[in-house]
């Protein structure tokens, strides 16, 4: 499908959030997914696959998840400094406030003509972690978790109670989890925390485990893995068009 993008400010309960929008050009109501990037927040590869998930037929947002912190339309580099300040930006933002976008994101699209109401999450890194979290909210109905950092390690801030890892058994909709086995971000003591947990919570869950570093997703750098990038957009999409369409 040839595919048009174009951005929208959506207000939020802490403050404005431009979200990108991908969308098929040929008119009709599509399907929803939440887009979830890395802390860089909108680089070129994660438009990239933005479009890549929308030429499929979907209507792809992609927020700026750290939009409280920065200037709209704000993108960090992929350096040191990038890193840095994308790292700062994750332990600085609770959980909550990722949970009210959400809540925004849901009612952004069901208000939107070109879309049908449901809405699916997908994320890689931080936003793996971030679909993950979406996924808490019963109108998500499937989400597609690419290497999400910080689920086993409750580092991120949160509420007494309010924790990702401890919520997992409030997940109501299907999700998929896939981990690279040479990921130092989630070591193997970690992917059995959340696999344990997933089996005694009894959630509706896949998993994998590929031979892959973290962020093979990504595009650019020398950790991308092309042909296993492939398979896990057509797994995503195949997971989407089951449980959204």
């Amino acid at each position: 499908m040839i595919i048009q993008h174009h951005s929208h400010d959506i207000a939020t309960n802490t403050g404005t959030m431009r979200t990108s929008i991908y969308r098929p050009v040929e008119e009709g109501k599509y399907p929803c997914v939440i887009f979830y990037s890395e802390i860089f927040q909108e680089t070129a590869p994660i438009a990239r696959s933005a479009a890549i998930l929308a030429g499929h037929g979907f209507v792809v947002l992609v927020p700026e998840v750290f939009h409280e912190l920065n200037p709209i339309g704000t993108v960090l580099a992929y350096d040191d400094a990038g890193k840095d300040k994308g790292n700062a930006d994750k332990w600085a933002k609770p959980l909550e406030s990722h949970d009210s976008d959400t809540d925004a994101l849901i009612a952004f699209a069901r208000q939107q003509d070109y879309c049908t109401g449901n809405v699916g999450a997908m994320g890689v890194c931080i936003g793996g972690h971030l679909a993950y979290r979406a996924a808490l909210n019963p109108s998500i109905k499937a989400a597609f978790c690419l290497y999400a950092t910080d689920i086993h390690s409750d580092t991120l801030p949160a509420q007494a109670g309010n924790n990702s890892f401890e919520r997992m058994a409030d997940i109501k909709g299907e999700i998929h989890f896939v981990w690279g086995k040479q990921d130092p971000h989630v070591p193997k003591e970690g992917r059995l925390k959340i696999y344990q947990q997933a089996v005694a919570t009894g959630i509706n869950y896949q998993w994998q485990e590929v031979n892959a570093q973290h962020a093979f997703m990504r595009d650019e750098g020398d950790r991308y893995d092309p042909a296993l990038a492939i398979s896990m957009y057509q797994q995503a999409v195949a997971l989407f068009n089951r449980t959204l369409v």
